[in-house]
């Protein structure tokens, strides 16, 4: 597969992953006000997501399992911060702060996937990729339309930030993991133990896990529970996670944390449709900055060095990047 088709296959698997994620509040916003706590919700995305992912996952490894063996302390780590990190992150974030502080907050992981690989990589970011930082940066504070002046509490600001390391972890370690492991096994091996987490700190009580099993409203109509659990799970769950782990082994971990950015402009599209809530023209402002910082920091990673600098990441060759599916 040629460079350009590679890229252009990366960044299509980087948009499906934040249109997919980005589906996520709608069918958990539904839960949520039916009973449910946003931690149950996650647990029932993640775990579900992980169930249908084994056969998949072990089909894809066909027989490999030396080569899983010596993944589990990336896929452990995977799990711990980049599922169950961010989302427990994000969601005690919320307690405190207004979510668009918290979202704010969660994303400028992007910020730690650029000064990881300067600090462990030696690639030091050059003036396009800074200048997309500012403009991808800026552009999320529009989208997140920051108004009202809500007080800002401390523990809120430590959460937000563990969730910041939790989404940097997950476009790291998408990149760097073993490029014999299939992204569907990682992902399902990192949902798998992200769900244990997830229900271990349920049952000692430092997380409610709190569901109900009636009717709920999605998009304005009355629907069973089991609707929005199957959206969480397989489009924003399965879909999601494993064409963003693909999209970061072709891409590298900077530009896929970069197209990632996008999944706030899918929500707030997604919450125009099925919720009626309208973008202003200043979220629209938001969206334009947030595509031209990525355009920033793609042209820079085609720009030839001066002089030789490490690689971000291998490319995927052919045959791997065929099996992502």
């Amino acid at each position: 597969m040629r460079p350009e088709r590679s890229a252009g296959l990366g960044l299509g698997l980087a948009l499906l992953s934040a249109a997919t994620f980005g589906s996520s509040g709608i069918f958990g916003r539904s839960l949520i006000d039916a009973g449910w706590s946003a931690e149950a919700a996650v647990a029932a995305r993640v775990g579900v997501a992980a169930v249908l992912l084994a056969v998949p996952a072990a089909l894809a490894l066909r027989g490999r399992w030396q080569v899983a063996r010596r993944s589990l302390a990336t896929v452990g780590l995977f799990g711990f911060l980049a599922v169950a990190g961010a989302q427990v992150g994000f969601f005690n974030a919320v307690r405190y702060l207004p979510v668009g502080v918290a979202l704010l907050l969660e994303y400028s992981g992007i910020v730690l996937v650029v000064l990881w690989m300067w600090a462990v990589h030696g690639q030091r970011p050059r003036r396009l990729t800074i200048a997309g930082a500012v403009a991808a940066v800026l552009g999320l504070v529009l989208v997140l339309d920051l108004t009202g002046g809500a007080q800002i509490e401390a523990i809120g600001v430590l959460w937000g930030l563990g969730a910041a390391v939790g989404l940097a972890t997950y476009f790291v370690l998408s990149a760097r993991a073993d490029a014999e492991l299939p992204p569907v096994a990682l992902a399902c091996g990192g949902m798998a133990f992200g769900t244990g987490l997830l229900l271990v700190l349920g049952l000692i009580g430092l997380l409610p896990l709190r569901a109900t099993f009636g009717e709920v409203v999605l998009a304005g109509h009355r629907t069973s529970w089991l609707l929005p659990i199957a959206g969480l799970s397989l489009v924003a769950g399965v879909v999601s996670y494993v064409s963003g782990i693909g999209a970061a082994r072709i891409l590298g971990a900077r530009l896929s944390s970069f197209a990632g950015l996008t999944e706030v402009l899918f929500a707030v599209l997604f919450a125009w449709l099925a919720l009626g809530e309208l973008p202003t023209a200043v979220q629209a402002i938001g969206g334009a900055l947030i595509v031209a910082g990525i355009a920033l920091v793609r042209l820079d990673a085609l720009r030839p060095a001066g002089r030789p600098r490490q690689r971000e990441e291998p490319v995927a060759p052919p045959a791997l990047a065929a099996r992502q599916r």
